[in-house]
């Protein structure tokens, strides 16, 4: 008997601007459930102020506090936090999650799609192609924008399309139809293609500059420029407290996605957390307490794999992304890094903060290369 998708995920919004929506999630659980909730809240804007996390392994309640915009899509958030639950399956009937290691198929990629547009170049033009493809679900997976000394610009965006609708012509007269209101008579040129495969594969092999500068100790070499940093960290870890599970507490300062940070390196590790809660003081201070297990239910006595989650997770919050600027001559190269996870999916948004922050300080942007 499947699950109403109702009873899944609750949301309650605030009736004041400004104050935390309570986002309540009750299904079954599963190792990295938690990574790919905040990946989706961090994906449509919200700020996570307050989390709670509670399970027995096979059970999972989850409240998350939230601020949100004002133009923050609700029901189809629900949607989406809904299709990311184990209970999505079990709704029609399939129970993946039981399915054993033999039994289950291996995950379907989306299709990669080649979005080509020509237009006339101005200031903001990329955060409001950005801004488009975010409001219409459409993933950016790798850019090649260049501009030409006559101020026309070619941008090429491999994407992914979230509700796997692309392929048709609907849905691409609906993308042409949002760019056209964004960029109006500038516009050139449109064409969306799909792409082989094997694109997808040279772009996971073009990523050795990102590798390099995440391969350097962040608490001892670094590559010269300004780094997005913070040495407010601090990370402890109790075994004595309980006789079952690991005890990981966190205090630190507060940014974007902070909480996803977490998750995804528990994930990455297949470490479960039975029980966790997240607060944000004053002055944006955080405190983290995890119960966590290992895959085999069992607490972590390991010192060596103790060592390596504590000194992962120290990067992550320390550095969530490293910011590199050069000179170039007249130019100046902004080179962002952010890590993935072992799935392969990167930190939503992070191309449409950067076009944003550049459309605020009124900076013109002529070339981009992302992989």
């Amino acid at each position: 008997m499947g699950i109403l998708s109702d009873d899944v995920v609750i949301i309650s919004q605030s009736e004041k601007e400004g104050e935390p929506s309570v986002i309540t999630i009750n299904c079954p659980d599963k190792t990295g459930l938690g990574c790919d909730l905040c990946r989706i809240l961090l994906f449509f804007g919200l700020n996570i102020v307050r989390g709670d996390v509670t399970t027995d392994g096979k059970w999972c309640y989850l409240v998350f506090w939230v601020i949100g915009k004002p133009n923050t899509r609700w029901n189809l958030l629900k949607m989406r936090l809904v299709e990311a639950s184990p209970s999505f399956s079990w709704a029609f009937g399939i129970s993946r999650y039981y399915l054993s290691d033999s039994e289950s198929q291996p995950p379907k990629f989306p299709d990669l799609f080649l979005l080509k547009l020509a237009c006339s170049d101005r200031t903001g033009l990329l955060y409001d192609v950005t801004e488009v493809l975010y409001k219409l679900e459409i993933n950016i997976e790798k850019v090649k924008i260049s501009t030409t000394p006559d101020g026309k610009v070619m941008d090429l965006f491999f994407v992914t399309d979230t509700r796997e609708l692309l392929g048709t012509g609907k849905r691409r007269e609906e993308v042409y139809e949002y760019l056209r209101d964004a960029i109006g008579d500038s516009m050139i040129s449109y064409d969306i293609e799909l792409v082989g495969s094997e694109i997808t594969a040279r772009s996971q092999a073009s990523s050795s500059v990102a590798e390099t500068l995440f391969s350097s100790d962040v608490l001892g070499e670094q590559p010269s420029g300004g780094l997005h940093t913070s040495s407010n960290v601090s990370i402890s870890v109790d075994n004595s407290l309980s006789p079952a599970h690991t005890l990981i507490h966190i205090t630190c300062q507060d940014h974007k996605g902070l909480l996803y940070d977490i998750m995804r390196t528990f994930k990455d590790f297949n470490i479960q957390i039975s029980y966790g809660r997240f607060t944000i003081k004053r002055g944006r201070n955080c405190e983290i307490d995890l119960f966590i297990v290992q895959s085999d239910g069992r607490k972590i006595l390991d010192s060596s794999k103790l060592n390596a989650l504590v000194y992962r997770l120290r990067a992550e919050l320390q550095q969530p992304l490293r910011v590199v600027m050069m000179n170039r001559g007249p130019d100046t190269e902004l080179l962002v890094t952010n890590p993935v996870e072992l799935s392969g999916k990167g930190r939503p948004q992070v191309f449409h903060d950067i076009a944003l922050a550049l459309k605020k300080i009124n900076t013109c942007i002529f070339s981009v290369y992302i992989c």
